[in-house]
């Protein structure tokens, strides 16, 4: 359950549903296993092994889309064809053309669909309905909004928009490389990716060493910005952050997992304790980072809330 990327996003200032609704809607739409025919199904199962579909804690609340996907090879479906493409062409005693290798792949491809084994995949989410935060577990765009439209299909309106800041972090980054100007709850480590604007796109990449040196600030001098940076919050919280302000690599370093009291060998008590801890680190380092990156930058609707 430990978050490994977060893409997060702000709900507006006026958003609001009550736990309980919530928890009915994803109810209505739980994960079925595969048809026979289907290569996908998606639906939203219980944060741990059994209870409700939404896991609420200190106001706090998590959610798990389930995809169950099966799996089918490309390169078993294009040997399985060529098998069959070369008897068919043996019979008829003329080669295949491409619509009839085509229809023969999509035969193939039915065929062999219910006897393919599935696999299920976990995609988490955290709602602080009291901050208006949205928090998914994914390391791209394209799972995050899976997760969303799933969302918006259990018939549920969640207004809402990518974290923006005053400061771009592509900006700020290159800015904490060069000039080592950085908020002292950040510290930055050792793996670093640099790039030109021009249409080369240059790309040096460093793994593993020290960006401390000449080499790094030569490299921004020549017009290289830093798209990806590693960086530790407070020795608590290691993360990569990317120049679309994705978090990744996530880790919550040893410190915070040896807390006093953290450890129970109960499953369900051991649950709630790591959501406690988890939630209640990222809210502390979602406010760092967004004041190191010069604050939120605020919509209108949340503009006009905050001079309320």
């Amino acid at each position: 359950m430990w978050f490994k990327n977060l893409i997060v996003y702000r709900l507006k200032s006026n958003w609001t549903i009550e736990a309980d609704n919530l928890e009915k809607k994803l109810s209505r739409q739980p994960l079925q296993p595969c048809g026979s025919f289907e290569m996908e199904t998606r639906g939203w199962i219980c944060p741990q092994s059994e209870g409700p579909f939404l896991h609420t804690l200190n106001g706090q609340w998590l959610l798990a889309l389930g995809v169950d996907q099966k799996l089918l090879p490309a390169s078993v479906i294009r040997q399985v064809t060529q098998e069959r493409a070369a008897e068919i062409a043996r019979k008829q005693a003329h080669s295949i053309g491409r619509k009839q290798m085509r229809d023969i792949r999509e035969q193939v491809a039915r065929e062999l669909m219910p006897r393919a084994l599935s696999r299920r995949r976990t995609t988490w989410a955290w709602i602080d309905p009291a901050h208006k935060w949205l928090v998914v577990d994914a390391a791209g765009d394209a799972k995050a909004e899976q997760l969303l439209e799933t969302l918006r299909r259990a018939d549920l309106d969640f207004p809402l928009k990518r974290l923006e800041t005053q400061r771009s972090p592509a900006s700020a980054m290159t800015h904490w490389l060069s000039a080592g100007n950085l908020s002292a709850d950040f510290t930055i480590d050792q793996d670093l990716e640099l790039r030109s604007s021009d249409e080369n796109k240059a790309t040096v990449r460093y793994v593993r060493h020290a960006l401390e040196g000449k080499e790094i600030r030569d490299h921004i001098a020549t017009g290289k910005s830093a798209t990806r940076l590693a960086l530790t919050w407070k020795d608590r919280i290691s993360f990569v952050l990317t120049e679309q302000l994705q978090i990744k690599r996530l880790a919550f370093l040893d410190i915070l997992k040896q807390e006093p009291g953290t450890q129970t060998e109960d499953e369900h008590e051991q649950f709630d304790i790591d959501f406690a801890l988890m939630t209640g680190e990222l809210a502390l380092f979602l406010a760092d980072l967004v004041k190191a990156l010069g604050g939120e930058k605020l919509h209108e609707d949340r503009a006009l809330a905050a001079t309320a």
